[in-house]
């Protein structure tokens, strides 16, 4: 039976699972956390100059270096990062951060206050180091806001260890020969960090908790929405196994598939290693079996050595059959090898669990078992690279075969979209906090923060206040133009036009493949404010609204005028359905007022969205019944 056939037999309280979540969310503020620069993302295509930098782990106060820093450093990489007409020098690391921004600190507190959480004293800024190039500056700033809340679930309370407000790192944007190419508009956006407690105790308990946490972060009506603005982490252990961190989860549906992978995964390695306990396994040392592929057929391989590479083995003794064993959906012990190997610049690895194949003879496989003098009952691992990504990625796997030894291992892993996970680095450790001395402290007030009204409150008002339908009135507290329906009812606007232009119009145009996200705040209130003064039919919003997102540029009034999609009076709108009902004479004679839907159409498409519908529909129905 494979791992993600057993998933579903699982005893979560019997493993002894505990989960917890760390849920990262951008805020919607006018500028970045430290700094005065904008927090719209820009198109790369838009940068200005580019600059370079390597970054290099530092010492904590203590003088320790961080494990997961540490192996980072290890990887010889050049970071390339995209600077933008607005970059400023706080963004390249070339002036000390500004103050804390202040509208960021009043929105965490917003959100303090619907965890029920204890505002800190005083807030010290920390540095966190980071040194995968994803800051310019090697670290990450970060400061503890509030403490000690919780949220409910249908499973129980699950608590809130801690809430912290960051800045979020730059947007990688490719690979690169040398190593890889960030973009620094998202550098610095303000970021707040959520841990709840290991109180979570099956899949769907971190779904539900995370759920929660994303529909009060919504409620502030704060928050960045679409693709990359949340993530999510998973700390997931079983009792047998270890603490291991899932960082980057982006869809929140993942989380109950990515935690039952999670245990899957565990458990089987449990297995694995008493397995290979019992059979006494060992790792050997790394040897050059170049000489065994010579007059190899692979390509993978003969292409390594024609570059003047070489191909480096590791025995697995007692491995034989394990290697090529399922941990997670489509991934393997083997996998989990290849991914160490990855780190240091290989393509992956091949194992004889798996050969022969990708060119491999069943000749060859026998002359690296020869080569290395392993048994049947063992396997064998080979890298072919350039001689030093080849000697450093084999050395990786084969570390990575030790740990196998003892069960699960500790580390850091990566969400992939199917729901597996991929190994990132080790779990960082006190050793990456330490103070950070350009920026003071700050002291939290939140004696005049406002408690935010939860989206289902928001859902309950609409319908009662507004007389918005269930359905509508939850897609639109829920949607991300909240904040903009809220201020332009406000205003005056009609609640039921606003409502369904910001979720059905939008989604409908959205669907007729119209990029309606370049349409802006200011768009949309202008639109809706010509309707408002009677300088728009509702009709014509669609085709206005469309106007804008081709050319952008343009402000709602000139658009409209351009698209002559002005309101027609009560004059006009009568000649043009005298017209449509004398073209049609034969059919208003034969069927009277069965012919009104058909004549109401044309009569719309007449008028091209210049006339308001009820005005159109009682002029109409005057014509027909005149000739009837």
């Amino acid at each position: 039976m494979s791992a993600n056939e057993e998933t579903a037999d699982f005893d979560y309280e019997a493993l002894g699972l505990v989960a917890g979540l760390e849920i990262h969310q951008q805020l919607d503020t006018a500028t970045k956390l430290f700094c005065q620069c904008p927090t719209e993302l820009r198109d790369p295509e838009a940068a200005t100059r580019t600059f370079t930098r390597y970054l290099h782990p530092t010492r904590s106060e203590l003088g320790e270096l961080d494990d997961a820093a540490v192996e980072e450093s290890k990887v010889d990489r050049e970071f390339e990062y995209l600077a933008y007409d607005s970059t400023c020098l706080v963004e390249e690391d070339d002036e000390p951060p500004h103050e804390l921004d202040e509208e960021a600190l009043e929105t965490t507190l917003e959100v303090a206050q619907l965890m029920a959480m204890e505002p800190v004293d005083q807030a010290h800024i920390m540095r966190k180091i980071v040194v995968d190039g994803s800051n310019t500056s090697g670290f990450q700033r970060s400061t503890l806001i509030a403490t000690d809340g919780e949220i409910e679930t249908s499973e129980g309370t699950v608590g809130i260890e801690d809430l912290l407000l960051e800045e979020e790192s730059a947007q990688r944007v490719a690979e690169i020969d040398d190593g890889v190419r960030y973009s620094l508009d998202r550098l610095g956006i303000p970021l707040v960090e959520i841990g709840t407690k290991p109180d979570i105790s099956s899949p769907e308990q971190a779904l539900e908790a995370a759920e929660r946490i994303g529909m009060l972060l919504r409620s502030t009506g704060k928050v960045k929405r679409g693709l990359g603005t949340i993530r999510q982490d998973v700390n997931v252990s079983i009792e047998e196994g270890a603490r291991v961190e899932i960082k980057g989860v982006q869809s929140l549906d993942d989380i109950d598939d990515i935690v039952r992978n999670e245990v899957a995964r565990q458990a089987t390695l449990v297995k694995i290693a008493d397995e290979l306990t019992e059979c006494e396994a060992a790792v050997g040392d790394r040897q050059d079996v170049t000489d065994v592929f010579e007059e190899t057929d692979s390509g993978v391989i003969a292409g390594a050595l024609g570059d003047g590479g070489s191909v480096m083995a590791v025995p697995l003794y007692g491995f034989d059959g394990v290697v090529g064993r399922e941990i997670a959906p489509d991934r393997r012990l083997g996998t989990e090898l290849s991914d160490h190997a990855k780190r240091h610049g290989a393509g992956g690895i091949f194992h004889t669990d798996e050969l022969p194949a990708y060119g491999v003879t069943a000749d060859e496989v026998e002359a690296l078992r020869e080569a290395v003098g392993v048994d049947p009952e063992d396997a064998v691992a080979i890298v072919a690279d350039e001689t030093e990504v080849a000697d450093a990625a084999i050395e990786a796997a084969g570390e990575r075969a030790e740990t196998a030894l003892e069960g699960v291992p500790e580390e850091t892993r990566g969400a992939n979209d199917d729901g597996t996970t991929r190994y990132l680095r080790p779990l960082p450790g006190a050793a990456r906090m330490y103070p950070e001395t350009d920026v003071p402290p700050v002291e939290p007030d939140p004696s005049d923060v406002p408690e935010p009204e939860l989206l289902t409150e928001k859902v309950e008002r609409y319908q009662d206040e507004y007389d918005l339908s269930s359905g509508l009135a939850e897609q639109v507290a829920y949607g991300k133009y909240m904040p903009l329906f809220e201020d332009v009812v406000a205003d005056g606007i009609d609640p039921t036009l606003a409502a369904s232009t910001l979720e059905s119009t939008l989604t409908e145009l959205r669907r007729d493949d119209v990029d309606v996200e370049t349409l802006t705040r200011q768009h949309l209130e202008d639109v809706l404010g010509l309707v408002d003064d009677g300088e728009l039919p509702n009709e014509g919003v669609t085709d206005l609204l469309t106007a804008l997102a081709t050319d952008p540029d343009r402000t709602a009034q000139e658009a409209a005028e351009e698209a002559d999609l002005g309101g027609a009076d009560e004059d006009e709108v009568r000649d043009a359905i005298i017209d449509v009902v004398e073209r049609n004479e034969a059919q208003v004679e034969e069927e009277g007022m069965q012919a009104f839907s058909g004549l109401m159409g044309e009569c719309m498409g007449a008028l091209r969205g210049k006339a308001d519908g009820d005005l159109v529909s009682e002029l109409l129905r005057e014509e027909i019944q005149k000739r009837s």
